[in-house]
């Protein structure tokens, strides 16, 4: 793709915002672990909530799209839509609780929930595994998306590509040391913009490369018929896929609905919420701003950005039929198709993608393991200013290993895979300790290492395959089996956590009656949350918002406007719902 001088230009001025925001915020992010982790506990909902949506929005996330609808239509995008139970879910019945806590990270949770020695390896294991390595794979992901588009963009090999891409990282991190996540959030929303703006652009572009949208639709069809008759089935424009397809039989689109939101971790998509997600509502101002972030997240997250992704997904089918790798579809549009007075924005667009994601990545897995590992079991009684610097030589650590796992990773989406297969079966524990006070910490350490252990005997030792959805069906459904027996044998074969640690956890996050009577009855001056019914009905309802406008937004870009209307109206009856329901209830749902 041929770049002037402008759209060079267009790219430095890119940088050199982002770079005087890390310089505004340094001073403020320098005071201490709080102010560099978490803004000071002051985020208000709209900054939160669509930092969470940028930094979902990565360099590899349109090029994953685009070889999910390659191979399997729209429907393909069921692999990450089936999610919006476990978002909702942790909109409704976890932000508030969550924000309760007033902890750090969801791993220092570990330590106000549980106590002892089994608190602390809890604490310090998943601090070191959730911090590098399995940060580090998707940091890998994220950067493999960068080098794919930069070596189609600028026409480069894979090791000039990276080289690129190790300058971009330092850049990031020079960015999140220097600011903290003050500095991420207000870029993520500079970033957002960008990034918005540019991908429907491009989805205009490329609707208008294949004739329109009716072409668009006749040739897909007629796609639709070449595949039929070379034994394929479902339509690519289906949003629901054949369930006597190869790709999503109804074994696995039954496991996707039923069971891997709820019994899979995954980063983003924590059954309870974990991770970045936890972070950004630790930071935000109260619980209601909480609640409302997490809610924006995921409202924008499903419901709003994915038609462009899908729309240029579309058209890469007819304008570059048979790529070899279908992921880059999507770069093959833009340097075909966009306008070369928009090259230097969309190139920006990409790099805000990529940025936003590895600035959060890098903050949140410093604060692992410096929080949670250096600061409480290695250096426990240093100043704020060192435990500072301590976090931005972390950041360096992580990217350094983070580019090492881009060498050798080959496929965005293979690795989505893997991280839902390992995590499989520790959801149900991540959910029930909040509401069920017999958990211990025996309960969390057991379930992650019988998940990662079944995960890999079944495809290393037995063989089953996670690329083939059959396989990946069972993988799923053994893993979460296993686990969830040896969790709960676990559980009931060691001791319950002491009185004291649970009257505490009690009075400090007040979680509901139902799951906790034995310990609520040590507290009887404190009020429990209430309304679990009515969170249920907000929860449900939420599923019905983001799928009713999902679907409707796409009939109607589709041309199929009785339908998308009347799903749009569904959707936004469910919103109207919950907004009177908080409205009504108040937003800590407290009992008086």
């Amino acid at each position: 793709m041929q770049l002037t001088w402008i759209d060079w230009a267009v790219v430095a001025l890119y940088f050199l915002f982002n770079i005087g925001i890390g310089l505004y915020y340094k001073a403020r992010a320098g005071k201490n672990l709080s102010e560099f982790f978490l803004s000071g506990r002051n985020v208000p909902w709209w900054l939160a909530g669509t930092s969470m949506v940028a930094t979902t929005f990565a360099a590899d996330t349109p090029l994953v799209v685009t070889g999910f609808v390659a191979k399997n239509g729209i429907a393909g995008n069921w692999v990450w839509w089936n999610l919006v139970a476990s978002g909702m879910m942790t909109v409704f019945f976890f932000a508030r609780l969550w924000r309760r806590a007033g902890v750090m990270t969801d791993i220092e949770f570990s330590e106000i929930r549980y106590s002892g020695k089994a608190a602390a390896f809890l604490r310090g294991f998943r601090a070191l595994y959730l911090g590098i390595p399995i940060n580090c794979i998707i940091l890998g992901w994220v950067n493999l998306a960068m080098v794919k588009i930069l070596m189609l963009i600028l026409g480069v090999e894979k090791w000039q590509a990276l080289v690129i891409v190790v300058g971009l990282i330092a850049l990031t991190s020079f960015i999140s040391t220097l600011s903290g996540l003050w500095g991420v959030l207000v870029t993520d929303v500079f970033q957002f913009v960008i990034k918005m703006a540019m991908v429907i652009a491009l989805a205009v572009f490329a609707v208008q490369a294949v004739g329109g949208m009716g072409a668009m639709k006749t040739k897909l069809l007629a796609i639709d018929a070449a595949r039929q008759a070379a034994g394929g089935q479902g339509s690519v424009l289906s949003f629901i896929p054949d369930l006597h397809s190869t790709w999503m039989p109804m074994i696995t689109f039954l496991v996707y609905i039923s069971m891997t939101w709820w019994a899979s971790w995954y980063p983003g998509a924590e059954p309870g919420g974990g991770g970045y997600v936890a972070q950004r509502m630790f930071c935000a101002k109260d619980e209601k701003n909480s609640l409302l972030a997490t809610l924006w997240f995921n409202i924008a997250h499903y419901a709003i950005r994915p038609w462009p992704w899908i729309l240029v997904a579309l058209a890469s089918l007819i304008l570059f039929p048979n790529l070899q790798d279908p992921e880059t579809g999507y770069i093959r549009v833009m340097i075909a198709y966009l306008p070369p007075s928009l090259r230097g924005l969309m190139v920006a667009a990409f790099a805000a993608a990529y940025m936003s994601t590895i600035a959060t990545q890098l903050n949140w897995g410093a604060s692992y393991l410096v929080n949670d590992f250096y600061r409480r079991f290695l250096r426990k009684q240093e100043s704020d200013r060192h435990y500072v610097a301590a976090s931005q030589w972390a950041t360096v650590l992580l990217t350094i290993i983070s580019i090492v796992v881009t060498f050798y990773m080959t496929s965005i989406g293979d690795a989505w895979k893997w991280m839902l297969s390992i995590g499989a079966g520790t959801g149900a524990v991540l959910l029930l300790r909040w509401y069920w006070w017999r958990i211990n910490a025996w309960s969390e350490v057991s379930a992650m290492i019988a998940a990662l252990v079944v995960s890999v005997v079944l495809q290393a030792v037995v063989g089953l395959n996670g690329d083939n959805p059959n396989d990946f069906a069972w993988i799923m459904m053994i893993t979460v089996a296993v686990t969830t027996a040896v969790w709960l044998t676990v559980t009931f074969a060691t001791a319950p956590e002491s009185e004291a640690t649970l009257v505490a956890f009690y009075r400090r996050t007040r979680p509901a009656l139902i799951g906790w009577r034995p310990v609520a009855a040590l507290a009887p001056d404190v009020a429990p949350s209430g309304g679990m019914l009515f969170n249920l009905i907000d929860w449900l309802c939420g599923c019905v918002l983001i799928y009713g406008v999902l679907f409707g937004v796409g009939k109607l870009l589709l041309g199929e406007p009785g339908l998308g209307v009347g799903m749009l109206v569904i959707g936004l009856a469910a919103g109207a719902v919950i907004y009177w329901d908080l409205s009504r209830r108040g937003w800590s749902a407290v009992v008086d």
